[in-house]
């Protein structure tokens, strides 16, 4: 006797009704096993809805240190020599050196300029590894981090910085050879420098770049010490109104890339940005607006809400004038 499964109106064999409807793994391709009371129980990603069994949260399964997506186990990430993993999607536009960063700082100084904040020194920018980044936090006197993992930085004292010169060389699927040099940061002004991890897609550097501008900015203003919900929440309105701007000048059918064509991979291969670069951009803005930390997420919803009810220009008179939100 053969035993039947019912969908509708339609008898399946039990076998193929599984095959048909029970779920697989995005990561290890399984069907997911069901839990101690019979039922399907699987875990997804609220953005990218991957489906996975719930095992691979504790079973070491990496997770791409851009995008956030689980390793299938049948594509390997890259591995950075700092131990993040990449997927290769977001390597794809990866910006790796610090000289392939520049034509994007050009763009975002030009993003402030049209915003009426042009910044008039010239501060130097820097793609650095995760320790050189650490190591930098640490000689800073002030500094109030609270992300998980701290992506930039913005520098007020001399200090030396190692950079990464070269785009380090890739042997299989690991990131080795990082040619580095001292970087002597001298102090001409408020601001010594701009702090970037590298390897992150170009939209992810140019949002926390974006961010790290606003620090910069309203220090170069002279704007007295804000609260960590203040500053951080509107250095988040910057890269998230920055975040936008691409999303919108990349909708267009072949929206190549900005101004600058020399940036790397931007227009890649297939002219305009790829489907999943667009799909990143969305993540990048998804991840600002539901972030649920008091001074980037609470503090950036506060001040992207009353951006859009005043504008930037009179919100920003107001926190230099109070050092608070306006009502």
């Amino acid at each position: 006797t053969m035993r039947f499964s019912m969908s509708g109106n339609h008898p399946y064999h039990k076998t193929c009704y599984k095959e048909r409807f029970h779920p697989k793994c995005d990561v290890c391709k399984q069907f997911i096993p069901t839990n101690m009371n019979g039922l399907i129980e699987y875990r997804a990603h609220p953005f990218w809805l991957q489906k996975y069994c719930p095992s691979h949260e504790v079973d070491g399964t990496p997770r791409c240190c851009s995008c956030e997506r689980m390793e299938p186990r049948e594509s390997r990430y890259v591995l950075l020599d700092d131990g993040r993993k990449l997927c290769l999607e977001c390597l794809d536009s990866a910006v790796m050196d610090t000289n392939e960063c520049q034509p994007l700082y050009l763009e975002i100084q030009e993003f402030y300029e049209g915003l009426n904040m042009k910044v008039e020194q010239q501060v130097p920018l820097l793609l650095v590894e995760r320790q050189a980044l650490n190591e930098a936090m640490e000689g800073e006197k002030t500094g109030h981090h609270h992300l998980p993992e701290t992506r930039g930085l913005c520098l007020s004292e001399e200090q030396t910085v190692s950079t990464i010169l070269r785009r380090p060389r890739m042997t299989g699927n690991k990131i080795m050879e990082m040619i580095t040099e001292p970087y002597r940061l001298t102090r001409r002004c408020e601001v010594t420098a701009i702090l970037i991890l590298y390897g992150l897609p170009r939209l992810l550097t140019g949002s926390i770049l974006a961010h790290e501008m606003m620090h910069a900015w309203l220090r170069l203003k002279g704007y007295r010490t804000l609260t960590p919900d203040i500053e951080e929440g509107i250095c988040q309105v910057l890269a998230h109104l920055w975040i936008e701007s691409e999303i919108m000048a990349g909708s267009g059918s072949n929206a190549a890339s900005t101004s600058s064509s020399s940036s790397s991979s931007t227009s890649s291969k297939k002219g305009g940005r790829s489907q999943f670069e667009r799909k990143l951009g969305d993540f990048f803005k998804h991840q600002i607006e539901s972030d649920t930390s008091v001074a980037y997420g609470d503090g950036f919803r506060a001040g992207n809400r009353v951006v859009q009810q005043y504008g930037l220009k009179r919100t920003l008179e107001h926190i230099r004038l109070t050092g608070t939100l306006p009502f």
